[in-house]
């Protein structure tokens, strides 16, 4: 477990200057440095050398080693990022580079349309050519600058892109054969998706080697990671990226995984009713990204925005803010964050009031508040060893193929929104049961299904990619593992020219080849079968028609409820989740599920997602709300900052005083709870007296400080 030694046991009190190595916490920006944009986290990815095309701004045009240097300069480790489908790479796609034009190596559909990212900004076809231009032009160039960690955002190919001359010569280079358009059939889909997978595996592959390499020769010891949004998110949003495989890429080193309201707020089918569950799709987001990096061992950061790309009102930002911040937390193994993408659109940007006034307004200042707080309790917040409320060891598995059938339809089959993943996964999480991600690409890891008992699975919305998962899946069966198997295995991808029916193999689906490792006949009907010490459950039902149409989901639950009473276990119902991380304790309450009642929190402490910081000894947190809470009980010896918008340092304690220095983006108001051995005395902030006896709280013994933040610092002294 990672823990933060802190000076005199003050809680919250880090550095204003992060420590080297890596980062805890981060976030990327392609701007210079500014003093409306100083958040205070430990480092800031600078964003591209040409910047971020989709920022018009000239301060984000200046040269890279010129913004480095300026976030250098207040303190901030400075690490590099940019996209590696689309860029401001203009100068390669209109023969700058190397005199040639090259916007034949856009992604382009059926149509003839290229897919663009922004104006002579097309998502690209990684050619070689294009990567070595990658190479020479962003990779060296950073690494000049002295940048020792890169981060290769975003690896996308749009499921309708594969249309583009450049793409047409990828697939016979890499079939031997002509090109066919992947709405030929169900096979040229499946075939289509497969290059695309392969050409930015082999492009992430190719940059993170030259950058190491590179690297190395001027003696640093250069980290690449990949920025990317959830296998769910990308399958939803019809797009290929080689995701889970890149876990055990020699080059890659960790993600970040980016979900946030963007990507949460995608509607999904529960109940028969199509909506957003923000809450529910981000805690399976972060899911997916924490099971794809655990047997391996990647670094992941987690994201979160406090506002989205599409531009909504300042209220619907926080309340969908704190459904995917919970979620995010409630992943107690990862402690390590992006804490924002661009903070110059947060902080300086223009959004409506609310949904009923449309003047446009920057960010509220208790919002901007609450957002330093939280930031704060990431600077702060623990690995824990502790486990989400709930029946543990149920799962569902995802693969990498899921992106792979997801357009265009064949033969009449629709999997609306996704349904067949969210048939398996949102019946058991709107029950309250902490429902967990396998990737089938990890079950040769013994850490992939070691705390499994129970393993939900269906091949009506992907394949497996080659044999030998099924070999690791029916051994753990073997062993005691009890797996449920849903499908009907009659959509059109089950006869694609793939390894089950190939060569030896003579399956006419691959979950046949999977029964055939158990002893178990092809096409086998609904039933239980013992398999040595484990059994598989297996039902003839896609999983989508669990949740398209209401009150459709007892079967799947009531399958799941058999397989885990095996030992005598019972698997529990409820609407809320809640886990406990050092001194912070969160709560989500669930709408839709086996009741409307309220959580009611009972103790001390102090609520985070509230920029007043109130204390309460009881609070009810209603169905389809979170709560983030600072266990006052939980909190180290006294004095200690407890929740703070604002990041602390130069701390000192001697005798009956405290002082330090607050430091935070200008224009937002800090507000901190300060626990203390007694009542204040005096209060001074830039020399100023301050004190206000309503401020102090005797039943916690804290004191609400609140002032003006500063990024040059803000001096406080408190005498008790």
């Amino acid at each position: 477990m990672r823990t933060r030694i802190l000076l005199i046991s003050l809680l919250m009190l880090a550095a204003c200057t992060p420590k080297a190595g890596v980062p805890k916490t981060t976030f990327q920006s392609s701007q210079p440095w500014r003093p409306t944009i100083d958040n205070r986290a430990d480092a800031v990815m600078v964003y591209g050398v040409g910047g971020n095309p989709s920022d018009p701004s000239p301060k984000g045009r200046a040269a890279v080693e010129d913004r480095i240097a300026s976030w250098k300069a207040r303190g901030y480790r400075v690490d590099f990022m940019t996209g590696i489908a689309w860029g401001s790479y203009q100068d390669y796609f209109t023969g700058k580079w190397d005199g040639k034009w090259h916007l034949d190596e856009g992604q382009v559909r059926a149509s003839g349309d290229t897919i663009w990212h922004g104006r002579m900004v097309p998502y690209i076809v990684p050619t070689l050519g294009y990567l070595e231009y990658f190479k020479q032009t962003q990779i060296k160039r950073v690494i000049d600058a002295g940048v020792e960690a890169l981060y290769f955002e975003e690896p996308e190919f749009w499921c309708w892109g594969g249309y583009s001359e450049a793409f047409k010569r990828e697939w016979e280079d890499y079939y031997g054969e002509p090109w066919r358009p992947q709405d030929e059939s169900p096979e040229a889909t499946y075939m289509s998706s497969k290059l695309k997978y392969h050409l930015y595996y082999r492009a992430l592959d190719v940059a993170s080697s030259f950058a190491k390499e590179y690297g190395k020769s001027k003696g640093l010891d250069v980290k690449c990671y990949v920025p990317t949004h959830s296998l769910l998110n990308y399958s939803q949003w019809h797009i290929v990226s080689p995701e889970a495989s890149l876990a055990s890429m020699p080059g890659i080193d960790g993600y970040i995984a980016q979900v946030w309201t963007g990507t949460s707020r995608e509607p999904d089918f529960y109940n028969g009713v199509l909506k957003e569950r923000t809450f529910e799709t981000a805690y399976l987001e972060y899911g997916c990204m924490a099971s794809m990096t655990a047997p391996t061992g990647r670094r992941v950061w987690f994201l979160t925005d406090p506002i989205e790309d599409w531009p909504r009102d300042w209220a619907d930002y926080r309340k969908n803010y704190h459904a995917t911040f919970t979620a995010q937390l409630l992943y107690p193994e990862i402690a390590d964050y992006e804490v924002m993408p661009w903070p110059e659109r947060i902080y300086e940007g223009l959004y409506r009031k609310s949904a009923d006034d449309p003047e446009k307004i920057r960010i509220p200042k208790d919002y901007s508040t609450m957002m330093q707080v939280m930031i704060g309790s990431l600077n702060d917040i623990p690995v824990s060893d502790n486990f989400l409320s709930g029946s543990r060891g149920v799962s569902v598995l995802m693969g990498n193929s899921l992106m792979f059938q997801r357009f265009p339809t064949h033969e009449g089959y629709e999997d609306p929104q996704l349904s067949n993943f969210y048939g398996m996964a949102m019946p058991l999480l709107k029950h309250g049961i902490p429902v967990g991600i396998t990737h089938i690409e990890n079950v040769g890891y013994k850490k992939a299904l070691k705390d499994v008992k129970v393993l939900v699975m269906t091949y009506s919305n992907m394949k497996p990619m080659d044999s030998e998962a099924h070999s690791h899946l029916a051994a753990w069966v073997k062993s005691g593992g009890r797996l449920i198997y849903s499908a009907r295995d009659t959509d059109p991808f089950q006869t694609v020219k793939e390894w089950w029916n190939s060569g030896d193999n003579r399956f006419a689906a691959p979950a046949d080849h999977l029964f055939s490792l158990m002893g178990i006949e092809s096409g086998a009907p609904e039933g239980v079968y013992q398999v040595g010490k484990g059994a598989v459950c297996i039902l003839r039902y896609d999983p989508k028609e669990y949740v398209l149409e209401a009150a459709s989901d007892s079967l799947l639950l009531d399958a799941v409820e058999k397989m885990y009473a095996v030992d005598g276990e019972v698997l529990e119902y409820k609407n809320n989740f809640r886990l406990t991380r050092g001194s912070y304790e969160l709560v989500a309450v669930l709408d839709e599920s086996v009741n409307e009642e309220p959580f009611k929190m009972e103790g001390l402490f102090i609520d985070l997602y509230d920029p007043q910081l109130p204390v309460y000894t009881e609070k009810e947190i209603a169905p389809g709300s979170q709560g983030f809470f600072y266990n006052v009980k939980a909190a180290p010896k006294a004095p200690a900052i407890l929740a703070a918008a604002s990041r602390a340092c130069d701390i000192v304690r001697k005798g009956r005083s405290l002082s330090f220095t607050a430091k935070g983006p200008i224009e937002t108001v800090n507000a901190s709870r300060i626990l203390l051995p007694s009542a204040p005395k005096s209060v001074l902030v830039d020399a100023a007296e301050c004190f206000d006896p309503a401020c102090w709280d005797a039943l916690s013994k804290t004191y609400l400080l609140t002032f003006d933040n500063n990024p040059d610092g803000v001096k406080v002294k408190i005498r008790w």
